[in-house]
């Protein structure tokens, strides 16, 4: 019913063999598109979509970036994970906890 088919990779151009056995996977999934990537970058991008949440159990985790900002409750220096932008006010940790409405 199904034969092997080569595909070619939207990533890397690279050309792959969809077989019939991942073929009648995909249909038995009831997936409708072949895929448009190569395993290679399939799993590089499952791994790249996973980033660091799926190492935050085992202990791992990626830094994050911090900017400094000047908090417009008290004027102090503040770390925020975010670029602020300066066109809404931010806070540092103590002010902000104090600001929040539940």
């Amino acid at each position: 019913m199904f034969q092997d088919k080569t595909l070619e990779c939207k990533d890397c151009g690279a050309q792959f063999t969809f077989s019939a056995s991942e073929q009648e996977f995909f249909a038995e999934k009831g997936f409708t598109n072949d895929p448009g990537r190569c395993p290679s970058c399939r799993a590089a991008r499952k791994q790249n979509s996973r980033g660091s949440h799926s190492r935050q159990g085992s202990g791992f985790r990626t830094q994050r970036e911090m900017y400094t900002a000047t908090c417009a409750s008290c004027g102090e220096s503040a770390q925020v994970p975010f670029k602020p932008s300066g066109d809404r006010p931010v806070y540092c940790k103590d002010c902000f906890s104090g600001q929040r409405r539940y």
